[in-house]
């Protein structure tokens, strides 16, 4: 280390903030990553971005299950419009 480097007032930590992650230790699956980083590679970004847009997409997806009021609903308003 040089005589004039000053490192007093430094922080430890993280030298950049990331706002909205955090970083936390997952397992998957080898083949499941394997997929995931080929799919990435061949759509030009990392994996880490593809698997948070498919974990989001699958989070926001509609999938309540079909009961049967929700059929008689569709089915009214389908005989509604005919």
């Amino acid at each position: 280390m040089r005589e004039h480097d000053d490192f007093s007032q430094g922080q430890q930590g993280a030298v950049v903030n990331s706002d909205g992650k955090t970083q936390i230790t997952l397992q998957l699956d080898d083949d499941i990553l394997a997929a995931l980083r080929e799919r990435a590679a061949t759509e030009g970004r990392g994996y880490q971005t593809l698997l948070n847009e498919l974990l989001r997409a699958s989070l926001l997806s509609d999938c309540t299950p079909l009961t049967e009021a929700k059929l008689r609903q569709v089915l009214r308003e389908m005989l509604q419009a005919a």
